[in-house]
């Protein structure tokens, strides 16, 4: 416990994810020009942002997806890309796209045609679409060797199990959801309500960040739902001691968060169900069992925003599992996937690196 106390103190356990640096791959972006939604509409001038690593073989073999959590971005799993760890750019060509409604894709923050609340609603299947599209039409790849995503990602990944399941030789979905349950929508839907009732988010049209709004966001959503009791009782011995911390924590994200863009995803993640996709009926159980990628879903202890009952449910009925509980033993919750522990980043590096070695018979299927 003491190792998380001082995780925790360090590290700032929220969502966006971090900025880029200069150091990092170039920051890119493809165009796919009107695109059409599930719903019938469009988002006019689509853009799609990705950075890559790693270079694509002369095969196209080893290609790599990553897709990003809600309000995440493209450095989501950073901690899982680099020489010697799970996503290695000396072995694997890896693409972090971002995802719709992020900020740094087309977003009712960023589209000019059609600017905030007049930006269509989309879903998680639109995501996918949109990233299979990149990876087919920019960079003619039509076989993947895994799709790799936590949370809102981890719900990507099984949608591109059940969209497209001759695409990929492994998913990886990390702290996901298959069904959105009713506990996770009632915590999207307070998020929300956090935001909508500031009377300085104005129906969208705000001209700053709506502060009172976007406080009592981050103490829904990041303090509450991806943290567990547990780790406070292990950071703060002084229960008074989490207010001027959680004040900090709040004001540290005012900049660097569009309550518009939040309040979208939240909607294609409370609405989100495999079963809805063409061709299952609403059959949640059906659609999983059309996966045919190898399957790795990784659960957190004490998950308060996607619960462990959703996938450990979810992967009965996936013809070929594996379900891991992270770090067992632990208590970090949603947050186990965040990359701000040192057990959960060990943990996540080795089980995944060994998980993709069994998937191209130790890089054996790449030449």
């Amino acid at each position: 416990m003491k190792r998380i106390a001082t995780c925790l103190a360090a590290a700032l356990l929220a969502w966006p994810a971090l900025a880029h640096t200069p150091q990092q791959p170039p920051h890119q972006s493809y165009g796919e020009g009107d695109f059409k939604l599930e719903s019938g509409e469009a988002i006019r001038d689509f853009a799609i942002s990705y950075v890559t690593h790693g270079t694509l073989n002369a095969k196209k073999s080893n290609a790599i997806l990553m897709v990003t959590a809600i309000s995440g971005n493209h450095h989501r799993i950073d901690f899982m890309i680099g020489p010697g760890k799970a996503l290695d750019p000396t072995k694997y060509f890896i693409i972090c796209t971002d995802a719709i409604g992020n900020g740094l894709t087309s977003s009712p923050s960023n589209s000019k045609a059609q600017p905030r609340m007049s930006f269509p609603k989309f879903t998680i299947r639109d995501m996918v679409e949109s990233q299979y599209r990149l990876v087919k039409e920019k960079f003619g790849i039509d076989h993947v060797v895994a799709v790799i995503g936590p949370s809102m990602g981890g719900m990507q990944v099984l949608q591109w199990g059940v969209s497209h399941p001759d695409f990929m030789d492994a998913l990886v979905a990390m702290v996901p959801l298959a069904k959105t349950p009713a506990w996770s929508v009632a915590v999207m839907e307070a998020s929300r309500k956090a935001i909508q009732n500031d009377p300085a988010w104005k129906d969208g049209n705000y001209e700053a960040p709506p502060e009172k709004g976007v406080r009592l966001w981050r103490d829904i959503l990041t303090f509450l739902s991806a943290r567990t009791p547990d780790m406070y009782q292990a950071q703060f011995k002084n229960g008074m001691d989490v207010l001027p911390w959680m004040e900090a924590q709040e004001t540290a994200l005012l900049k660097a968060f569009d309550a518009n863009d939040w309040i979208y995803q939240t909607w294609a993640y409370e609405r989100h169900d495999v079963g809805a996709t063409q061709g299952f009926g609403g059959d949640t159980a059906k659609a999983l069992a059309s996966i045919k990628a190898r399957t790795l879903i990784l659960t957190g202890s004490k998950d308060l925003l996607n619960p462990e009952f959703e996938p450990l449910e979810a992967g009965k009925a996936i013809p070929n599992v594996v379900m891991k509980t992270i770090s067992p033993g632990t208590v970090t919750g949603h947050a186990s996937a965040g990359g701000a522990f040192p057990a959960d980043v060990d943990f996540l590096n080795r089980e995944i690196s060994g998980f993709l070695d069994l998937v191209t018979e130790r890089g054996q299927k790449l030449q």
